[in-house]
């Protein structure tokens, strides 16, 4: 997609640019049969979509560390969708043990998974450690969504085996994969304060995410596994994501207003990617605007994305011993 059609909102190849929104891109789609879940579902671009799915009558999960916001978020959908089916889990995302807990708690709830939309995040925070003492952006936006997807693995594949239904994972990436440090993931210092950079440390997140939808793809390939996994670059949109630099994003925009999207616009990348038709068997791929788009060369290193793969399995299994 070129700036101009940034700018203007002109169609891409999809049929759909930057001025579509998630409704124009799913009108028409019935998703009855369908169950999803959106991890920070509460807000932003993760509650449109979750509004967007239950519109085409999915049946959703918000998955949301703040459950009195969630709640709202269900109250809210259900105001405008009286037969909405939209139920609310607990999960905090810097927590491996939070993340189990969901895991189980979702488990219990006894049915299917068709969709798995890793959207939750936080963005350009000053250094801190998860609870598992894990950089905070890595942990959250990352290894959260990595431990989560491995742990409902089976439950998607079974999904996609007894309905012969494709699933879908979307991982929310970002532009800002481009800025991330110099070797694109600090593997030997992921949690060293020393050289921490707050918006490198965002786009290494980002990047970890593509690397993760990438290796996860070709594993499924490999396997012949009926899942589909992709990631997305939602656009620039002024969210409670930005909560650590609102003021910055608020002068930013002064200056490149003409590349911000709404809401409903941030979303559409997102529902697009998990509902459309036109992407039956298409993985492996970065989506900007609703049409397929390269990401940068570290994305698209294999060898790096298997490097991390190994790497977050032994962060994973380090966390969980006493």
């Amino acid at each position: 997609m070129s700036i101009f059609s940034l700018i203007t909102g002109r169609p891409g190849p999809s049929g759909f640019g930057s001025a579509s929104t998630a409704e124009q891109v799913t009108e028409g789609i019935d998703a009855s049969n369908l169950t999803a879940i959106v991890t920070g579902g509460a807000s932003g671009i993760g509650l449109e979509t979750v509004r967007v799915l239950a519109l085409r009558k999915a049946h959703v999960i918000i998955a949301a560390r703040n459950m009195e916001a969630a709640n709202a978020a269900k109250q809210l959908i259900l105001k405008d969708n009286e037969t909405a089916r939209v139920d609310v889990l607990k999960l905090d995302l810097s927590s491996m043990k939070s993340v189990r807990a969901f895991v189980d708690d979702f488990n219990a709830l006894n049915v299917p998974l068709n969709i798995l939309i890793n959207n939750a995040g936080v963005m350009f925070c000053p250094f801190q450690l998860s609870k598992d003492g894990i950089e905070m952006q890595f942990a959250t936006n990352y290894i959260g969504h990595f431990l989560l997807t491995n742990l409902l693995l089976e439950k998607m594949k079974n999904t996609a085996r007894s309905t012969g239904i494709e699933g879908r994972i979307v991982n929310l990436s970002s532009i800002a994969h481009n800025y991330t440090y110099e070797h694109g993931i600090r593997f030997d210092q992921i949690n060293d304060e020393c050289g921490y950079h707050d918006k490198r440390a965002y786009g290494q997140s980002k990047l970890a995410n593509i690397l993760h939808a990438n290796e996860l793809a070709r594993r499924f390939q490999e396997e012949g596994i009926n899942i589909t996994v992709n990631s997305v670059h939602p656009g620039l949109i002024m969210t409670p994501l930005m909560r650590y630099s609102e003021l910055l994003m608020r002068v930013l925009r002064v200056f490149t207003f003409y590349l911000w999207k709404n809401i409903p616009q941030g979303a559409s990348t997102t529902c697009y990617v998990a509902l459309h038709p036109n992407l039956k068997g298409v993985t492996g791929k970065y989506y900007l605007d609703c049409n397929e788009m390269k990401p940068n060369e570290f994305a698209r290193d294999t060898v790096l994305a298997k490097k991390l793969w190994d790497f977050s399995n032994k962060l994973v299994s380090s966390a969980a011993k006493p």
